[in-house]
């Protein structure tokens, strides 16, 4: 088996471009149209460890691990066709796409369950575009960790000028030594610390061995998903200068990652523009240090020996802005949303309930598991529609925890009371260890959406609620 600690983990994917720079495409090009597909989630075997190791019997869509990538343009429909050929009922969840609740993939929130055997077609708009992606949202923590995820890009009806658009699919899996998936999901020991951590780490679906291939010169826009169910990723690519263009799909002013790594929690995105300006020949690492003990080296980025594309890079470009809704921010109604639990935080106190039935954390006092079955709920708030709401997310825990609302994209105006620099749209943010922030939206969407840990074990053991906009 293939380990963080005894083993480099490089990326594959292959192919230079010596093309120049790719054309936009006009806005009148761009017609709103269907897109349509099918996606069977089913048991498969697939190749996630090198060949000289076993296959591993994981769990995709369309046999594939990470599922297919579903394309659309902004403005599209999609129209998705989801069998069931798993043994226990599961939904599909649009993440960061801003739909109708219905269609949202929530268990016994926003619809029944997909039965074994059964069918369900969604159907909704693409108002963003963006880098998106979908996963199960009945049992998570375990339907996700064998390998039911995959991306949707939505593509901007005017695209930028890069020679290369890549996606890189971030997972991990906790493997045994014959390569498959070891069980005991949704252990406590896992749900009340970080998580499941694998011991394997994924680009695209496959623990790779080959370097990713450049030429001199050459402009990449670099698509990042991180589909872990509990690993932040921080990648830093040496001897090379990334502009972060996007987060979480939405155009933010470029600049440079903070801290010069693009730090990743589960469910989080990035779109970088990756610029080659090293020399033909050279080889660069891309290095994940985000646990100090486990620090290793992720990618490489291996140079040809092709003169240089071009000379120097033309300044990143700005994406055109999704149509989000400004808040107004002196006339918004205020809520203080407090995550408590898990060990070294104090767990159980002021916990409703405190630990029973394996709750390990909790939003505002209460250990929830809404949306995991048939139980009966009250939302954590109620929103009037098309009011603004400012959160003061307070994170009263030892670890860190991405913070995702459904159905929504949020600003983030404050970090421990200062400022934040870009002021970014998102629909995940990471909260540090006893960090508070501030985030502001429009409640311009109807329905029950979740409120969640994106630690999938964390929100299955209590740091999940509902935000009821109506």
């Amino acid at each position: 088996m293939v380990s963080l600690h005894r083993r480099r983990v490089l990326a594959a994917l292959a192919g230079v471009s010596a093309l120049p720079l790719l054309p936009s495409r006009s806005s009148s090009a761009s017609q709103a149209g269907l897109v349509e597909a099918n996606l069977v989630a089913a048991p498969a075997r697939v190749q996630l460890v090198p060949p000289e190791y076993p296959a591993t019997e994981a769990w995709t869509y369309n046999g594939a691990l990470p599922g297919p990538v579903l394309r659309a343009r902004q403005g599209d429909r999609l129209r998705v066709h989801v069998q069931n050929a798993l043994a226990e009922p599961t939904t599909v969840h649009w993440h960061g796409i801003r739909l109708p609740n219905a269609m949202d993939g929530v268990p016994f929130i926003t619809q029944r369950p997909i039965a074994p055997g059964g069918s369900f077609t969604y159907e909704f708009a693409l108002p963003d575009a963006g880098t998106f992606f979908y996963h199960p949202h009945q049992r998570s923590y375990e339907q996700v960790g064998r390998g039911l995820a995959g991306a949707l890009i939505v593509e901007e009806r005017t695209l930028p000028q890069v020679d290369r658009d890549v996606l890189w699919v971030l997972g991990d899996y906790r493997l045994n030594a014959d390569a498959s998936v070891r069980g005991g999901f949704g252990n406590f020991m896992d749900a009340s610390h970080a998580g499941r951590i694998g011991n394997s780490v994924t680009l695209n679906g496959r623990v790779p061995t080959e370097r990713f291939h450049v030429r001199a010169g050459e402009r990449v826009r670099l698509r990042l998903v991180n589909a872990a169910s509990a690993r932040v990723f921080a990648l830093e690519f040496r001897g090379h200068e990334p502009w972060v263009v996007a987060l979480d799909g939405h155009p933010v002013e470029p600049h440079r990652p903070d801290g010069g790594a693009v730090v990743l929690g589960p469910a989080m995105r990035a779109d970088l523009i990756l610029d080659m300006t090293a020399a033909p020949g050279s080889r660069h690492a891309v290095h994940d240090g985000f646990y100090r003990q486990q620090a290793y080296t992720f990618n490489e980025l291996q140079y040809s020996d092709e003169p240089p594309l071009r000379a120097r890079p033309a300044e990143p470009p700005r994406l055109p802005p999704n149509p989000l809704s400004e808040p107004e921010l002196a006339r918004a109604d205020r809520h203080r949303v407090v995550f408590t639990g898990g060990m070294m935080g104090g767990m159980g106190g002021g916990m409703m309930g405190g630990m029973r039935g394996g709750m390990a954390w909790s939003v505002n006092g209460i250990a929830n598991a809404c949306g995991e079955s048939d139980v009966p709920f009250e939302p954590m708030l109620v929103l009037r529609k098309g009011r603004s709401c400012v959160l003061d997310l307070v994170n009263d825990t030892a670890w860190h925890h991405p913070i995702h609302l459904h159905g929504h994209a949020f600003r983030v105006l404050m970090r421990n009371g200062q400022p934040t620099r870009h002021r970014e749209w998102l629909d995940t943010v990471m909260l540090e260890p006893r960090e508070r922030a501030e985030i502001a939206f429009v409640a311009d969407n109807p329905g029950d959406w979740m409120f969640h840990c994106h630690v999938l074990e964390h929100q299955a053991s209590g740091m999940m609620s509902c935000i009821r906009v109506g």
